[in-house]
């Protein structure tokens, strides 16, 4: 049976978004408790953000929305930083 991939599936940059995000669940896992709906949450939010914003802008037809989908996976990885 032939694995099927979506085009965003193909990117080394949403790749590497879903290696970040990864990391980022494993380093707040060590978080302590008082963080977890503070800190926690934001730093998981917006690294998952960063790959889905990647998959998303990557179905629009036009590349003036892909580029707006890709600024806010940007943008994302700068609230990361």
């Amino acid at each position: 049976m032939e694995n099927h991939l979506f085009g965003f599936e193909k990117l080394e940059v949403w790749k590497l978004a879903r290696k970040i995000a990864s990391e980022v669940y494993k380093i707040t896992a060590k978080f302590p408790d008082s963080e977890r709906y503070g800190l926690t949450s934001q730093l998981r939010r917006c690294s998952v953000s960063i790959a889905s914003n990647l998959a998303e802008g990557s179905t629009r037809k036009s590349y003036k929305d892909q580029a707006h989908f890709t600024t806010m996976s940007y943008g994302s990885l700068m609230e990361l930083l």
